[in-house]
């Protein structure tokens, strides 16, 4: 673990997947710890590919290609090229493993960076290769709920920039999308309530760049955390059925395959793509309200 630390904040970050693996502030954890009866990660960077595709393939050309949820990044290690006071950096490189899934040349850095109680989180992906690169890549940070209690049905709430007339779309089978039915999204005094059940029918996944700043509140609607992005998509998640301690908040430049989709992957929702030498700059920042 590579650790940041100034007056008011800690992170600590493993190189296994440059994840980000803990958030310490006023004297407590807001990353979940990652038990594994509930889920075994804490805050995955998901390249190049965000959810599923559909029957785990997609298609480059004529080629046929196997991808599981997510992606690889989260699963490979980066090595930790800068670490100043208050940033560290790490990079992956395409190699012999990667191209047999991905037939692309890369190079993604990963950085985080903190100041009072936030942390920047940096994204960059440059192709490296001679043709037209494409890929997503997305955030899936676990955040504890605010004074979880198991025995009680009341989580919370999220807060929005935005106040009205939002809407989100849901998974629909084998990790993928119906993006063509939209439910509005109910605020009541302009938040969402959260309960055990608001995720029984899985993630929650807002598009189409509605919404720019996601707030966790109390059950006493004070704000707890927030995050602030620009990607176009983002996705709220428990585990479904499991009264699990934590919510997900997740910015992706991407999103799962429609389900049944068997076009090519270039063609894919939400897709990013860069010509060759060219470099994507991304990310999002982690603010804690209290």
């Amino acid at each position: 673990m590579n650790t940041l630390r100034n007056s008011q904040i800690s992170i600590q970050v493993s190189p296994h997947g440059a994840e980000l693996c803990s958030i310490f502030a006023n004297g407590k954890e807001y990353l979940w710890q990652a038990d594994p009866a509930f889920w075994k990660r804490h805050s995955p960077v998901l390249f190049p590919i965000v959810g599923s595709v559909w029957e785990n393939e997609y298609r480059v050309g004529k080629a046929v290609y196997s991808l599981t949820q997510h992606g690889f990044a989260r699963d490979m290690e980066f090595t930790l090229i800068s670490e100043e006071t208050d940033e560290l950096r790490y990079r992956l490189i395409n190699n012999q493993e990667t191209l047999s899934k991905y037939p692309y040349p890369f190079c993604l850095e990963i950085g985080y960076r903190i100041h009072n109680k936030q942390i920047e989180v940096i994204w960059e992906v440059k192709n490296t290769g001679e043709k037209e690169m494409f890929f997503q890549i997305g955030a899936h940070p676990a955040f504890y709920w605010p004074d979880f209690e198991e025995a009680v049905q009341e989580r919370g709430y999220f807060g929005f920039n935005k106040k009205d007339h939002l809407n989100y779309i849901l998974i629909s089978e084998k990790g993928c999308a119906d993006p063509f039915t939209e439910y509005p999204l109910v605020l009541t005094d302009g938040l969402l309530p959260l309960d055990t059940h608001t995720f029984d029918n899985d993630a929650l996944i807002i598009e189409n760049s509605q919404v720019k700043t996601v707030t966790l509140y109390s059950k006493e609607k004070k704000p707890y955390l927030s995050l602030h992005f620009t990607a176009p998509v983002v996705g709220l998640w428990s585990p479904p059925g499991m009264n699990a301690p934590f919510v997900c908040i997740e910015p992706w430049y991407g999103r799962c395959d429609r389900a049944h989709y068997t076009g090519e992957y270039k063609d894919k929702d939400w897709m990013q793509r860069l010509q060759a030498g060219e470099t994507f700059k991304g990310g999002y920042t982690i603010e804690i309200n209290e």
